[in-house]
């Protein structure tokens, strides 16, 4: 049996990866299992909640219609427990059995800037993690997690090995794997580099299923369903789609028998998911955010952010994707009803968070096609200047939550929202615009937009919500 190694055994990892491997060997094939750990210390409830029912967890899954059905998954076959010096993992990593390492992070998680290159100036931790490497052989970003296990492969001469993201980064295996090569040429690993360079693949793929945080809802649910006490019980909508490029090095599971598209080039299903489906979640988290509600699904059924949403996406989105082999206004319309499904229950804050990573990766690629056909940016400027409104109510403490942003420094950010003009420092950041910081057609659209949003927002405190779900 040939292993997958996952890094990161997050709810998504476990309601999209695994479900396909699940589903092989409910098909009878089972020549592939996974094995998951984490590299940082978190989940420690989640993980050890797994060990204890050997890598097995049911998986609730609810329909736009509120159907609900219940999957025992039994495909991670090894959970492995955090330690500082990730040796288990590592010498899972360095098996031979082992044919693909995958990993979810989040996008912030590769600390990549508009140029593909490592952002040691804003990210401390980078620094450091380079540092622990050097003295320890090990870090605990996914470079620091990868460079200690490839090197671990290299010496036991265990051979080559697939390294498949699975997150939302636009060409997540090309940028990732450029993020790792900088990482081991600055450690000055020649001969990692080298042998990396030979014996790994890293092919770009796509993923989407909305996966809200689990609550004690979810997991009293499925004992209710089920009779069985779990709690590392998850839940996820019915849709699910991966698309992966045909770029393995060492074989791979049959995934397509499981619904997975294996393709030549993922761009263009990525590109509509980004910008269709990632960016205009953003759009309704923040805009839901301030007009008082807690789930994704209230927004999508209020009539202004719904519309916010439809405008940016039919004026500005699809217009710089086409031609597209993708029915795009049809993909426009499942992605809107996928975000009113009640049933998922899909918070705000999840969705809302890493914004300073969400704008340069999903919105500002927009704004920038626009700009170069000389194009109106007025409906995608909109959720820039969401966002903005969003970071002034954060500034003042009136978040309901707490809001979570990596590639944020949080000096930077009160800095924005305490300047003379927020809206012209805003738009001079790089880290969200790169080289259209300061464009005057970004900040011109981005003042018309805030003075909207801030119309909008006002309405919304004289109209508050009557009632949250």
């Amino acid at each position: 049996m040939h292993t997958i190694l996952h890094l990161g055994l997050g709810s998504f990892h476990r309601a999209h990866q695994a479900l396909y491997i699940h589903q092989l060997h409910e098909m009878g094939d089972t020549r592939w299992s996974l094995t998951g750990g984490n590299l940082r210390p978190d989940m420690a409830d989640t993980l050890a909640a797994l060990q204890a029912q050997g890598g097995a967890y049911t998986l609730e899954t609810v329909t736009p219609q509120g159907e609900r059905s219940y999957t025992r998954i039994t495909s991670i076959r090894q959970v492995i427990a955090w330690q500082p010096d990730l040796a288990p993992l590592i010498a899972a990593g360095a098996h031979a059995d082992t044919r693909i390492i995958s990993f979810t992070v989040t996008e912030a998680g590769y600390y990549l800037d508009a140029h593909n290159r490592l952002d040691w100036a804003t990210f401390p931790d980078l620094s450091t993690d380079l540092a622990q490497v050097r003295a320890a052989g090990v870090g605990h970003t996914i470079y620091g997690g990868l460079v200690a296990i490839l090197r671990a492969r290299m010496l036991a001469n265990a051979g080559p090995v697939t390294l498949l993201n699975c997150d939302n980064l636009r060409h997540n295996g090309d940028r990732s794997r450029t993020g790792l090569l900088q990482f081991i040429e600055a450690l000055g690993d020649d001969a990692l580099l080298a042998w990396v360079q030979a014996n790994t693949t890293s092919p770009n793929a796509m993923v989407d299923r909305i996966t809200p945080r689990p609550t004690p809802e979810v997991v009293a649910r499925v004992q209710a369903a089920t009779g069985q006490h779990d709690p590392a019980a998850i839940m996820a909508e019915s849709f699910i789609q991966w698309v992966i490029e045909e770029n393995f090095i060492a074989g791979r599971p049959e995934w397509e028998k499981a619904g997975v598209e294996m393709v030549q080039s993922v761009q263009p299903y990525e590109e509509a998911k980004i910008r269709l489906l990632n960016a205009t979640h953003s759009c309704i988290a923040w805009a839901g955010t301030l007009a008082g509600f807690l789930y994704i699904h209230e927004g999508t059924h209020h009539p202004a952010i719904r519309q916010m949403a439809h405008d940016y996406v039919t004026d500005d989105a699809i217009p710089v994707l086409l031609p597209c082999p993708i029915d795009l206004e049809a993909y426009r319309d499942v992605v809107i009803d996928r975000f009113g499904n009640p049933a998922i229950a899909d918070t705000n804050q999840r969705v809302a968070m890493d914004a300073f990573s969400k704008i340069p990766g999903m919105i500002a690629p927009t704004m920038r096609d626009r700009l170069a056909r000389q194009s109106s940016i007025d409906s995608v400027a909109m959720l820039p200047a969401l966002f903005l409104a969003y970071l002034q109510r954060w500034h003042a403490g009136r978040i309901p939550y707490t809001y979570q942003d990596q590639a944020m420094d949080p000096a930077v950010a009160h800095a924005i929202c305490e300047a003379t003009d927020p809206v012209a420092a805003y738009a001079a950041d790089t880290t969200l615009w790169g080289e259209m910081a300061s464009d005057p057609r970004l900040v011109n659209a981005l003042r018309s937009a805030y003075a909207r949003v801030l119309e909008f927002a006002a309405r919304c405190e004289h109209c508050p919500p009557s009632q949250h779900t």
